[in-house]
């Protein structure tokens, strides 16, 4: 089978050759992008099949993919402007009728903009941290109409954490994103609001364990990998206990990786359900294909709420590095290989294309 593979290809940062950040970027701009490393980890696993056609996500990929036409697309592309971007090349693949990895362009259209997944979340009961938007339009930080229903009927409660609206790969995160006052919520809104040039989501901080969780499938074989907590005792001490822009790419490097994730969780029964619960509820409610990672935070009270859904889930090859779900892929019995060929076979299967036999992991 002629597999191609839609990918971004991380760009080096011009702070990395000791020059000045590039200006009006912030230098977590390519965070998203995956490195060399990682796009030939896949092509190298899906080669072992089949026949492998590389595609990068530029302004020519659409005439790239009209040309190669491969069966199926193994799409990693996150796009870069706007907030439709990670929609970009399904968009294009739905136009040419071919096949693709993954959810299609509406829900990771609604999982990028976080409001907007955590409005249709809290519409079906699904449990998620209380929030407000502060539009790049408001100057005197009232909160616009975008707020769920919930956040209209209380006012949040202090600590609160500032996000980004259209990111991922903790983007726009730092160490000082939670704040606990409304001197500090003005600051951090104001700084994320010029260096990002987009709108503020902020939440009510939850003080409570976190969790992740990796999912593959769909529909009634839809499973969860072994969960994965986030270990913040690991981070130096007095520092904020998320999983900021410095806990991901200063503090924890492949020379001196951090034990920041434990895998599988050390959970009871109880919580374990409870955690799988919602996912497997959000990951139907939102429509996801095939893959998904998703954040999962625990108020005072032990209760799970979803924070986050990455449709389209960071893979890092190594080991060494703390890549959650390959992390939970090799907690299940799963190498890298037969993580991604599994991905692959996934979409295979929802797309009624058949070429062979695959192993099982309905045991999991």
């Amino acid at each position: 089978m002629r597999v191609g593979v839609t990918y971004n290809i991380k760009k080096q940062r011009t702070e990395d050759r000791g020059q000045k950040p590039e200006e009006g970027r912030p230098p977590d701009f390519f965070a998203e992008w995956d490195d060399e490393d990682t796009i030939e980890a896949i092509q190298a696993a899906l080669s072992k099949r089949h026949d492998v056609v590389m595609i990068e996500a530029n302004e020519d990929a659409y005439v790239k993919l009209r040309n190669k036409r491969p069966d199926i697309v193994f799409n990693i592309a996150e796009g870069l402007w706007g907030q439709g971007r990670e929609s970009q090349i399904p968009a294009m693949l739905d136009m040419l009728r071919i096949p693709y990895t993954g959810s299609g362009p509406l829900t990771l259209a609604i999982c990028l903009d976080k409001a907007r997944a955590k409005e249709i979340l809290s519409y079906y009961g699904i449990p998620t941290p209380r929030f407000s938007i502060y539009d790049l339009r408001i100057t005197n930080l009232k909160t616009d109409n975008r707020q769920s229903s919930i956040a209209n009927r209380k006012s949040l409660s202090f600590p609160l954490i500032v996000k980004p609206l259209y990111e991922g790969s903790s983007k726009g995160i730092r160490n000082n994103s939670v704040v606990n006052n409304e001197a500090e919520l003005q600051n951090r809104v104001e700084w994320l609001i010029k260096e990002y040039k987009q709108p503020a989501i902020v939440e009510e901080f939850l003080d409570g364990r976190e969790f992740t969780v990796a999912m593959i499938g769909n529909g009634s074989a839809l499973m969860a990998l072994p969960i994965v907590e986030i270990n913040y005792s690991s981070l130096p001490a007095g520092v904020t206990p998320i999983y900021s822009y410095e806990a991901k790419w200063i503090w924890d490097t492949p020379d001196n990786p951090l034990e920041i994730f434990k895998c599988p969780a050390d959970i009871d029964s109880r919580l374990k359900k409870d955690i799988e619960t919602i996912c497997i509820n959000a990951f139907n409610t939102l429509d996801i294909k095939d893959w998904c990672r998703i954040d999962i935070r625990l108020d005072s009270h032990g209760k799970p709420y979803i924070l986050e859904l990455n449709p389209l889930p960071g893979i890092l090859p190594d080991p060494k590095s703390n890549s959650c779900f390959p992390k939970a892929a090799r907690a299940a019995g799963m190498d890298y290989d037969e993580l991604i060929n599994t991905v692959l076979d996934t979409a295979c299967k929802r797309y009624g294309i058949q070429y062979g036999a695959k192993k099982n992991y309905n045991h999991l």
